[in-house]
């Protein structure tokens, strides 16, 4: 049996939903995390700082009696989004950082933003206040492969937002592709990046070969080997600007087993097992806390969390649930394909 301890995880890029699912997928946040960015992209998005409020509200009544999970929220931007309501937000500690989703590029993103410079007054404004923007970081053009929209939309909208506006605090959400990792790398202190978990197991022929797996199936889409390996070396590397977001997205199994299957992987109840598994296989779990519980804490001048959480490795693999209920349907959680033999000493799963 091995041990390993480090101070409580973050997740710096979580999808809670609303309703039922919210219901049934919070918890399992909850269980491992100490706090978490929660995303916006409800119907109807959480636009204002009442929004923010609002859904605040229902996530803390969807966590057991005597949880300690802290939702950071964020607004989704829009090209009629205030900036008087963003800085007050802001400056009252409601809201921590703001999403910009490509119109189009993801679920529920059909009211995101079509023309980048529209935003620049805002933008501006959150730099001027030191508030961080998360975003989504791909083209919609239908002209441009899929797999190429990451580092397309490196190329023609944030490298020019960089050189626009160089003191505004970027994360550069779940980034898929060493073109992200390399632009992050090499574009000075104000930008970060989240990885998945996902993302760090999968290639795209998870989603693909053998048939459409559509519980593999994330935007952005996971892309060639050359990346996965790109992302593992960022994550593993314990450089401040890459942290983890899981982008724990979660679909009911009927939207997921369609004839047009939402794009999103759940992957909350298992996430710090998986990680531990690939550290280790990296031979670098000495770096595990710092990619899970150290460096988002510092991108989001936050401190680090004081209390600390205990993983065991076990000779024999652990059974984790697999689907989990949301209402009359069911959630199915990420497979990673291999035998977990770790397990959080805290999971009662």
């Amino acid at each position: 049996m091995k041990t390993l301890t480090i101070r409580q995880p973050d997740d710096w890029h979580l999808h809670l939903r609303d309703g039922a699912v919210l219901q049934a997928v919070a918890p399992w946040s909850a269980a491992h995390f100490s706090r978490a960015i929660i995303m916006p992209n409800l119907v109807p998005p959480v636009v204002t700082s009442a929004d923010a409020a609002a859904y605040r509200e229902r996530i803390l009544g969807a966590l057991p009696e005597g949880s300690g999970f802290t939702p950071l929220m964020t607004l989704y931007l829009t090209e009629a989004s205030q900036a008087d309501d963003i800085e007050s937000g802001f400056r009252n500690g409601l809201v921590t950082a703001v999403k910009l989703y490509p119109a189009g590029a993801t679920t529920n993103s059909q009211s995101g933003v079509r023309d980048v410079e529209a935003v620049y007054p805002v933008l501006e404004r959150m730099a001027k206040i030191g508030m961080p923007l998360c975003v989504h970081g791909e083209v919609t053009d239908p002209e441009i492969d899929i797999f190429d929209r990451e580092a397309v939309f490196i190329e023609r909208v944030l490298a020019p937002l960089r050189r626009r506006i160089p003191e505004l605090r970027i994360v550069m959400e779940h980034v898929t592709t060493k073109d992200g990792v390399d632009f992050v790398r090499g574009a000075g202190e104000n930008i970060g990046a989240t990885i998945t978990t996902h993302h760090l197991i999968i290639n795209r022929n998870a989603i693909l070969a053998g048939g459409i797996r559509p519980h593999y199936y994330c935007l952005p889409v996971a892309k060639r080997e050359k990346h996965r390996l790109a992302l593992r070396e960022a994550a593993i590397s314990g450089e401040g600007r890459f942290f983890l977001g899981t982008d724990s997205a979660p679909h009911v199994d009927p939207l997921k087993e369609s004839a047009c299957g939402c794009a999103g992987v759940f992957n909350a109840p298992n996430t710090m097992a998986c990680l531990a598994h690939v550290f280790e296989e990296e031979n670098a779990l000495d770096r595990l806390e710092a990619f899970t519980s150290l460096n988002g804490p510092a991108f989001y001048r936050l401190p680090p969390n004081e209390k600390r959480i205990r993983l065991v490795r076990s000779d024999e693999p652990v059974e984790y649930q697999r689907k989990i209920r949301a209402g009359q349907d069911e959630i199915t959680v990420f497979d990673p394909m291999f035998p977990i033999h770790w397990k959080d000493e805290d999971d009662a799963s």
